[in-house]
């Protein structure tokens, strides 16, 4: 029997009618967002520019498969962040942690050297790996499992990582690209260390969220590591109902897995698609291509309070997670269909430059199935997973998006000898063709899943 969703007390309505502790993790994570968006938007071009340009002289194969391994590693990691914070850190000082070590990666990269270069996206994969699923975490312990602000909380939260990652390829990757790499990197130190700054400040915010989550969970609250309820020290004996919700959250990462190998394309296939085939100019003047990370940000900043108030406002009658899902991966395959002409045409001759109308399209069909997926996912792993492993399962989450950019990567690798018609067509059957699989299995996956939505 599912219990009706609650309704908030009004002490714990204090930001946008959601708790304190949601504007305190919604700008940490816009700062450290900031700093990977930053960073990732030139990444690519910066290794397969020539070293006479300051460059790393890269050819695109090889630029692909370090930016795939990146990418993967950076949320793999998050799998041994989560139990790091389970079992010895709690998610508080892991997050501290975390964001102290991404700051000293992007302070590595600032320096022009090959060693500097690995040195650096290897903190970077550390530090994220800490922060990222703790972060996610935290959020889920400002609300109790039948808080009907839940889906629309981590909606919110979602924005304030894409303003991160809207402000974050402008700013840092434009000084990366037209100014000098280097500089890039050192902006992007910069703004994760902001982040920190107001991540201390809010601290008491988080106290206050924690203990409330230990009380629900009936263990005693960690005033000092924040540690998620219950730890991994007990018994991990679980519920016959528990190991159906743990299945479900594999079955979402099977899907996830395939959009995010399809999203990821912006950064890296799209990315030198931009640079080489698309039209950048604006009243005579020619747009960075590391700018146009920032449309899908734009476009998530846009649609995340719409989704939010959809959310809410549907209610009981909202499509369930699974279709959700499937929803997603819909419209992220109908983007690269729409690609299609553009990529036709880019081939067509010499030099022929398409219209950039085609990616903004493409974006928007991008983001509409992001904000059906990745917020819904985020929270709905926060509902399945069993207290006492829950930062562990959020970093299985997040590995569904190492496994996509891995994938993402390695298709990048096939940019500059595979005709783009068929790169995109392939992108677009697998993704097509994993939502209509999901559509037909929703009733198993909903069974699995125990009451939860």
């Amino acid at each position: 029997m599912t219990v009706p969703p609650t309704t908030a007390a009004p002490a714990d309505a204090g930001w946008f009618g959601h708790p304190r502790g949601l504007s305190t993790l919604f700008f940490t994570e816009m700062w450290e967002r900031f700093s990977y968006y930053g960073m990732r938007a030139f990444l690519i071009l910066y290794m397969t520019a020539a070293v006479a340009n300051g460059g790393l002289g890269f050819d695109v194969a090889r630029a692909g498969s370090i930016y795939g391994t990146y990418t993967g590693s950076v949320w793999l990691a998050a799998i041994l962040g989560g139990i790091v914070a389970d079992r010895w850190l709690g998610a508080y000082r892991s997050v501290l942690w975390g964001g102290v070590i991404i700051a000293l990666g992007h302070f590595t990269l600032a320096f022009p050297a090959e060693q500097t270069f690995y040195g650096g996206l290897a903190l970077i994969v550390i530090g994220t790996g800490l922060l990222k699923p703790n972060a996610t975490t935290m959020v889920g312990m400002l609300y109790d499992g039948q808080d009907a602000r839940r889906d629309a909380g981590f909606s919110l939260f979602y924005m304030g990582i894409n303003v991160g990652a809207f402000l974050g390829p402008i700013i840092a990757g434009g000084l990366g690209e037209n100014v000098n790499w280097h500089l890039g990197f050192a902006c992007a130190g910069v703004g994760m260390t902001f982040g920190l700054v107001q991540y201390v400040l809010g601290r008491d915010r988080l106290q206050a969220a924690a203990e409330r989550a230990a009380v629900r969970s009936a263990g005693a609250p960690s005033p000092v590591g924040m540690r998620a309820p219950g730890g991994l020290r007990g018994s991990l004996g679980f519920t016959a109902e528990e190991w159906g919700r743990i299945g479900a959250v594999f079955v979402f990462f099977v899907f996830a897995a395939l959009f995010w190998a399809a999203y990821e394309q912006a950064a890296s296939t799209l990315n030198l698609f931009v640079k080489d085939h698309a039209d950048r100019t604006v009243f005579g003047w020619q747009v960075p291509a590391s700018w146009f990370l920032s449309i899908q940000a734009l476009f998530v900043i846009a649609l995340s309070p719409v989704f939010a108030w959809l959310w809410i406002r549907l209610g009981a009658r909202q499509p369930s997670t699974p279709m959700k899902f499937a929803f997603g991966l819909l419209f992220v395959g109908l983007s690269f269909v729409l690609l299609l002409p553009a990529g036709a045409m880019a081939q067509g001759g010499a030099g022929a430059l398409v219209s950039s109308l085609w990616l903004v399209g493409a974006y928007f069909l991008q983001v509409v199935g992001e904000l059906c997926l990745s917020p819904v996912g985020n929270s709905v792993v926060s509902k399945l997973a069993p207290a006492r492993i829950v930062g562990m399962m959020m970093g299985v989450w997040f590995m569904a998006i190492a496994a996509g950019n891995k994938l993402a990567g390695w298709v990048a690798g096939f940019s500059a000898t595979v005709p783009f018609t068929t790169l995109f067509g392939a992108v677009a059957a697998v993704t097509i063709g994993a939502a209509l699989v999901l559509f037909l299995i929703i009733t198993p996956v909903r069974r699995l899943m125990g009451g939860v939505r």
